[in-house]
């Protein structure tokens, strides 16, 4: 049997490697213990491959390493810890919705600042207005990028993503532990059952630290990402009163066989095989359960706190959609940003790398079996079906 994690030994080498001994405080405990007890009952019955322990193991330490800097560089700059961050927008929803499309859009606009790539990896020191896309730590990324497309020129049709794109606060709550990124990384059903019912307030403490130190040299207005923030709406708005939230629809029979297809690439990735039960019986009630708790909070709070968004509309018209948007924003579209926009479009056509093919059958499922899951969803939106 493989070794088994051990928290306290891969904090102490997170603290190792940075040199820096103090976290801010310790919310991230809550959620490594459960991940590393989680990973570990899955290493007692050979879930997973030795690379994917390797690989978890790496992240946690990264994760960790990332956290330690953040606090860091904040016990020097304490005074960013009242800059604060403005009217941002969260682009959110049921995963494979768009929502990276959406916020690449988005961030095309050069007036809107969003956390790229490399420096959610590497954010200390931040980076300045100027050197976002060219500082060394951004241009070693893409390097590294350009060499991943050319061994595996197919990559792109899964995420369309870069070193200099946006990027999910995902990678930003993973240094709390409290991220529905980690629990893809292999069956873990602990930690899923605590992502979905755990006090997620801390992740978003310190996610808005996280932006105060990225801000501190390079502000505008914040375009986030992440489908989950679906799960959290309450929370999000607590932290970020003025936040504006964009809700992507997209035909959801097609959304959950799209999201079992990415996630069965993560288990290749650690577990060595794909767990097509573990699929089936997961990430549809995920898909499911994103979509619920939006009408929950709708139901509670009102429908106008929320911006609707279709991907059909995104996919046929994305620089007419994304004038609506800015107009349901209340934010001007200017020329700088309509150039921008069509730049992007225009350098990112949809099969620039390869369809992304998926179906349901594949993983067992039918639309006739998912239709109780997705009918509160699809009698309150008309939303364009595919297929």
């Amino acid at each position: 049997m493989a070794q088994l994690l051990v928290a306290d030994a891969l904090i102490e080498q997170a603290r190792k490697q940075t040199g820096i001994q103090d976290f801010d405080n310790e919310s991230y405990r809550e959620g490594l213990d459960v991940l590393v007890r989680d990973v570990n009952r899955g290493i007692a019955r050979d879930q997973f491959a030795e690379v994917g322990i390797d690989r978890i193991n790496h992240d946690i330490v990264h994760y960790l390493k990332g956290r330690l800097k953040i606090s860091d560089y904040l016990r020097q700059n304490p005074e960013l810890l009242t800059r604060k961050i403005e009217r941002p927008v969260f682009v959110m929803g049921v995963p494979r919705t768009g929502t990276t499309l959406m916020s690449n859009l988005l961030g095309a606009d050069p007036a809107r600042r969003s956390p790229l790539t490399w420096e959610i990896d590497d954010p200390v020191p931040p980076a300045t207005s100027a050197t976002l896309k060219t500082d060394p730590r951004a241009l070693a990324r893409l390097e590294q990028e350009q060499a991943m497309l050319a061994a595996r020129p197919d990559a792109g049709k899964y995420y369309r993503g870069s070193a200099v794109y946006p990027n999910e606060d995902v990678f930003i709550m993973a240094h709390d532990f409290k991220t529905l990124m980690i629990e893809s990384k292999g069956k873990l059903p602990e930690y899923k059952e605590f992502i979905f019912s755990a006090d997620v307030s801390s992740a978003y403490s310190y996610h808005k630290k996280f932006l105060q130190v990225l801000q501190s040299q390079a502000p505008g207005t914040w375009n986030l990402k992440m489908p989950s923030h679906a799960l959290n709406l309450e929370v999000l708005f607590a932290e970020y009163p003025d936040a504006r939230v964009i809700w992507t629809h997209r035909d959801p029979y097609a959304a959950a066989g799209s999201l079992c297809s990415i996630i069965s690439l993560s288990h290749m990735m650690h577990m060595g095989k794909i767990d097509t039960a573990w699929l089936a019986e997961d990430y549809p009630w995920q898909a499911a359960e994103h979509a619920n708790r939006i009408m929950d909070f709708r139901d509670k709070f009102g429908e106008d706190r929320i911006i609707d968004v279709h991907y059909a509309d995104l996919m046929n018209d994305p620089i007419g959609t994304t004038r609506q948007v800015y107009a349901q924003l209340g934010d001007p579209f200017t020329a700088a940003a309509e150039s921008g926009i069509q730049a992007w479009v225009d350098d990112n056509p949809q099969d620039k790398f390869g369809r992304h093919e998926y179906k349901l059958a594949q993983y067992g499922l039918s639309k006739e079996a998912l239709e109780p899951m997705f009918e509160r969803y699809l009698s309150r939106y008309d939303v364009a079906r595919e297929g």
